[in-house]
């Protein structure tokens, strides 16, 4: 026994299957006890912390060629120790087969070089193989359970919490407003990716391994669904019952920004103007452009203007519009803003019509939570006939797939539309109230110097119907102005029908018609789903017209 090398073999890795194995200092000791016991000498030791399912174990099979160029033998806890695989448990027969590898040593388990002891080791490695394969098919089992019932098997992003004491996943309060700012940042447009990135280090959110934020990171956590109550888990996705952080419309919005941020960039022009992107050319249809001019006097003094004009980039068609001066422009368009200002005497009759209707809005809305609900219950049977055509082969996996995830979406939207209503039934008053004093500011705003307050605006109120034409910038009446209202125009686009009106028609016909003020559930939503100083578009029953 004295004359024989032995390579002690001591291996340890963190998978499930070795939490129950001593530590690789436990098996150390017990080792060299049990080789100072049985007058072993150990040449050499080998410790290793990586799985045995596999090959490729780089110390084991250094071993193992050590082995077989010089011969030796083998201490180990356990078979298992040496391998957990085919590939390397057949190598350690076949070094025992040709003599190489003299003999195995087990402080737990017998074997020799006999026909005997190699189908004992044969079995304890075989044992071991089955083990690792079965534990696997359970884990999977086990993780399948998991995601049908809504619990996410893996760790949770950036703004989540695992945890350990109820094997669930919780919203980290800290981090979790941190990712809402930065979805809200980036859906208001005026923040680049690095942007959302340097917002994010700011605010202590790193990568797993304590690594600052990149584009692609930032990238990936506005993109990621999972933020909505959605994961996806083997190629499918599933609905979370874990506490979404965002909501379905702010994740959609940014879903639109990061497309619209994907497009190439355009070549930067001149310094951007007030009024670009507002005002198209009447004559060819083209956009209206803005550029500075210098004017230099023979006394040295220089004056500077800033001009609009036709950008002319249409081919078939020679525009022979001539440009006009910033402060025209804006006289012009300060005109127009003060015409569709709304009289302080409609603002009260309209502000008495929606207290009005205020009172009598809740049944409207619990027929239209009714409608949702019904919607949802037709979506969860689809789903069930949809995995019932899956499991009966009746339906492709990628099909399967991609039908179910339209669904999930769809089913979120309007589960967060049901609880808004459920929530908010009557919380449109107050933007209306407060669109009601804006659209009365609108003579303020018209006399102020911010042309950029201007443009937004002229770009409530007219749209993309503005047009200079002749040096001079007038609103187009689109059909709908000479039409009563209808569902899906704008409160502003009312709001100057009303105007036309009022200019042919007596105001009583205007402002008090036959008809009794109803105001949709849809509208409502409009207003209860804005948070700037104008409300949304969309109310268009308020004003009715003759």
């Amino acid at each position: 026994m004295q004359n024989q090398k032995f390579f002690l073999y001591a291996r340890k890795s963190t998978d499930v299957e070795d939490k129950q194995v001593l530590s690789i200092e436990a098996q150390l000791d017990e080792l060299r006890d049990y080789a100072k016991r049985e007058a072993i000498e150990i040449s050499a030791e080998y410790v290793e912390k990586q799985s045995a399912k596999i090959p490729g174990r780089p110390i084991f099979n250094k071993m193992l060629d050590d082995i077989e160029k010089l011969g030796g033998s083998i201490l180990a806890w356990h078979p298992d120790r040496l391998a957990r695989n085919s590939v390397d448990g057949g190598r350690v027969i076949y070094l025992l087969d040709t003599g190489k590898l003299a003999s195995l040593k087990f402080p737990t388990f017998w074997c020799d070089s006999t026909s005997q002891g190699k189908f004992m080791l044969n079995m304890a490695f075989g044992q071991s193989k089955y083990y690792v394969d079965s534990l696997s098919e359970n884990t999977k089992r086990g993780l399948r359970q998991k995601v049908r019932n809504g619990d996410y098997p893996s760790q949770a992003p950036v703004g989540y919490i695992n945890d350990s004491r109820t094997k669930s996943i919780v919203v980290d309060k800290k981090k979790s407003r941190v990712i809402r700012l930065a979805f809200e940042r980036y859906v208001k447009g005026g923040q680049r990716l690095e942007d959302i990135a340097n917002f994010l280090a700011k605010n202590g959110i790193s990568t797993r391994s304590g690594k600052r934020m990149s584009k692609s990171r930032a990238t990936f956590i506005l993109s990621n669904p999972f933020y909505i109550g959605l994961f996806k888990y083997g190629g499918e996705r599933h609905e979370g019952k874990y506490e979404p952080i965002i909501s379905k419309k702010l994740f959609d919005e940014a879903q639109e920004m990061l497309k619209f941020r994907g497009q190439p960039e355009r070549k930067p022009q001149n310094q951007p103007q007030p009024f670009c992107g507002l005002i198209s050319c009447a004559s060819c249809g083209m956009m209206i452009t803005g550029e500075h001019k210098f004017k230099r006097q023979k006394n040295g003094n220089v004056h500077e203007y800033t001009y609009y004009r036709c950008t002319k980039k249409r081919k078939d068609f020679v525009c022979k519009e001539s440009a006009v001066r910033e402060e025209e422009l804006d006289r012009q368009l300060s005109s127009l803003i003060q015409k569709v200002s709304l009289p302080k005497d409609w603002a009260e009759e309209l502000n008495r019509l929606a207290l009005q209707d205020y009172g009598k809005s809740a049944k409207s809305l619990a027929v239209c939570v009714k409608e949702k609900q019904d919607a949802i219950s037709a979506i969860n049977i689809r789903l069930e006939r949809l995995l019932n055509g899956y499991l009966e082969q009746d339906i492709e996996q990628e099909i399967y797939r991609a039908e179910k995830s339209k669904l999930l979406l769809r089913k979120k939207s309007l589960d967060e539309e049901m609880s808004s209503l459920s929530r908010k039934q009557n919380t449109w008053l107050e933007p209306f109230q407060n669109w009601l004093k804006v659209a009365q500011s609108l003579d303020k705003t018209a006399s102020d110097s911010d042309l950029f307050a201007k443009k937004v605006c002229a770009k409530e109120i007219f749209g993309s119907n503005l047009l200079l034409g002749e040096k001079l910038v007038r609103a187009s009446a689109p059909a709908f102005l000479n039409s009563p209202a209808k569902s899906g125009q704008t409160e502003w686009a009312c709001l100057r029908h009303a105007h036309a009106l009022a200019r042919s028609e007596p105001l009583s016909s205007v402002l008090v018609p036959e008809e009794r003020l109803e105001l949709s559930p849809l509208t409502r939503l409009d207003f209860e789903s804005s948070a700037s100083t104008i409300p949304p578009l969309g109310l268009t029953r308020l004003f009715y017209m003759v």
